[in-house]
């Protein structure tokens, strides 16, 4: 790699990130500018300035990314119905192309000639974060340190922050034995005993959600209004996307939803157990479905399945920014021009059930045809005889020949 001069660091404040950037000072000699997004994980960012100024950086990136987030990307891809694997709603996927994303732009606007991040060399963030850049600008340079250093247990990071006068923040008491990851969508844990497929994730370990078993008895209803396949109001109210998403992780997880423990496939070629928390995301992928058997054509909604575990495992592997993904998201987009109502929601101890959907200008759901009283002629049964007939022409002359 040629000399870097200066370099974007995707920073969190944390013992891994800050001496990843006394690392890159060490390194490389050059001049480190550090980023930190706030994506609604939940946890102040802003102690990150100080901690990066304590460091001697001057360029200092802090920014409130939720709405970006939600609107620009968590949307969307809910717009598609998008789930990994049959389960994983892929909260920390849609994350890092919005943070890959600030990363090239803000090494654009500071001359920097490279990025770099703390993603580990086993997992799959690094992958989408670097796909993210070179997709965003062919020609920028990617440091990960993790793949470079020797620096691979809790204890050497630590040792090398003594030496270095980095400051640790020592939280007081149990440290968490699991790697977390949070946002607006979800927040995920692996590690610890996580790491035996067989053994049941501890109760004290989910910060989201209250167990179903202890969830309040009364259930909980909601109304979604949707307008082209987004969540715009609840119950009415008007709300953001931010919004929409804060307030349905409070009252979903309040009722015991959004749990999920799986064992999935990594793109680098592992399997790997996690836990995730979604209770914002469980509510949607299942409020948007109601709304869509109102109000998309049958064939239409037939293709979008038939592409959504296509779409999902691109999101996953780290193409967001890639020609497929823009052409699919293109043709979903287009799909949900219809995709207009309201859809009513019972929340009761971890279960999410569609009690309800309506749409006044674009249901395709005629009630004079669907009835199961007098149609008064909307619709001819013996209709149906003929065109039973004529799909079963080639089974009866398959049978033919089977019995021949």
């Amino acid at each position: 790699m040629s000399k870097i001069n200066k370099v974007v660091l995707a920073y969190s404040g944390g013992l891994d990130t800050s001496v990843i950037l006394k690392w890159l000072q060490d390194k490389y000699d050059c001049e480190v500018v550090t980023f930190t997004a706030d994506l609604g994980q939940g946890e102040e960012v802003e102690p990150a300035r100080a901690k990066a100024k304590s460091l001697g950086i001057k360029e200092i990136y802090i920014e409130d990314l939720r709405e970006e987030f939600a609107r620009d990307y968590v949307f969307p891809m809910f717009r598609a119905n998008a789930i990994y694997e049959g389960e994983y709603l892929l909260g920390t996927s849609i994350a890092r192309p919005l943070i890959a994303k600030r990363l090239v732009e803000i090494a654009r606007e500071t001359g920097a000639e490279a990025v770099a991040h703390g993603a580990t060399g086993k997992g799959n963030d690094q992958v989408r974060f670097e796909l993210g850049a070179y997709g965003l600008n062919p020609n920028i340079k990617v440091i990960a340190p993790w793949r470079e250093w020797d620096l691979l247990s809790r204890q050497k990071l630590l040792d090398y922050a003594e030496q270095h006068g980095i400051p640790v923040e020592m939280k007081q008491g149990k440290k968490s034995p699991y790697s977390m990851d949070a946002n607006l969508l979800h927040i995920s844990y692996e590690g610890g005993i996580l790491e035996d497929p067989w053994a049941e994730a501890e109760e004290s370990m989910w910060r989201w959600s209250v167990s179903p078993e202890n969830a309040p008895d009364k259930a909980t209803y909601i109304e979604l209004t949707y307008e082209q396949g987004d969540i715009v109001a609840i119950d009415g109210e008007k709300m953001s996307p931010a919004t929409v998403m804060s307030y349905l992780n409070k009252v979903a997880g309040d009722n015991g939803i959004g749990r999920l423990d799986i064992v999935e496939n990594r793109y680098v070629g592992m399997k790997s157990r996690g836990c995730y928390e979604t209770p914002a995301g469980t509510v949607m992928i299942k409020a948007h479905r109601a709304i869509e058997s109102l109000t998309l054509d049958r064939e239409a909604a037939h293709l979008k399945d038939e592409l959504m575990p296509r779409y999902a495992q691109i999101i996953y592997n780290g193409y967001w920014w890639a020609p497929e993904r823009l052409m699919l998201q293109t043709m979903i987009d287009e799909s949900q021009k219809t995709v207009n109502g309201t859809v009513r929601v019972k929340l009761y101890k971890g279960n999410v059930s569609v009690v309800g959907r309506k749409s006044e200008s674009d249901s395709l759901f005629d009630e004079s045809i669907a009835t199961f009283e007098d149609d008064a002629g909307a619709y001819d049964q013996k209709d149906a005889e003929g065109f039973i007939k004529l799909n079963a022409l080639r089974l009866k002359i398959a049978g033919k020949i089977k019995r021949s």
